[in-house]
């Protein structure tokens, strides 16, 4: 590769983890002073609170990242999930008893600098899977790491703009604005 594509290169994942970080801090800034009762609170018609917001933003990265790293078989098999499986997978949405504010924040940095060292070291972005068949994905689909990337910015994306609500109705404080 010569100079000026690796430097393209280089960019481009500079510009992926940029985009990440700025959606994560998004995300996190939310929870800023509050207790670990107040982030496993419900303040929305939904279910979600915004400790498990963030639980299930950092177990989906982690899948996520690993489905780079090893394909399909690091994603579950969802024609044999069981209720309890997806009795388990919905844990992810809430904060349990037991689990703090705190823990839930450095689970989510944990998984964050693996994401970007596995980000820094690939020595492909077009590296591709194949999917696993679930019903929300197209049969025979593949994945590439870049795709992947995308995927993992706007679910944090997503997410993060859930959590400015859910944040706002818990006490009126906004992310921005």
């Amino acid at each position: 590769m010569n100079e000026t594509s690796n430097n393209t290169v280089n960019d481009e994942r500079s510009d992926l983890l940029e985009t990440l970080a700025k959606h994560r801090y998004f995300l996190r800034f939310t929870t800023r002073d509050l207790t670990d009762e107040q982030a496993g609170q419900r303040s929305t018609a939904s279910e979600l609170c915004l400790g498990g917001l963030i639980k299930h933003v950092t177990s989906t990265e982690r899948r996520w990242a690993e489905f780079i790293e090893r394909g399909t078989s690091a994603m579950p098999d969802f024609k044999s999930m069981t209720e309890a499986d997806f009795a388990k997978r919905a844990n992810d949405f809430r904060m349990l008893p037991g689990e703090t504010l705190e823990g839930v924040l450095a689970a989510y940095e944990e998984v964050a600098a693996v994401t970007d060292k596995l980000v820094a070291d690939l020595p492909d972005l077009g590296v591709s899977h194949p999917l696993p068949e679930a019903p929300w994905f197209e049969p025979g689909a593949r994945w590439s790491a870049r795709r992947v990337l995308l995927h993992i910015i706007a679910e944090t994306a997503q997410h993060a703009g859930h959590a400015d609500i859910i944040r706002e109705s818990l006490d009126g404080a906004k992310s921005m604005g």
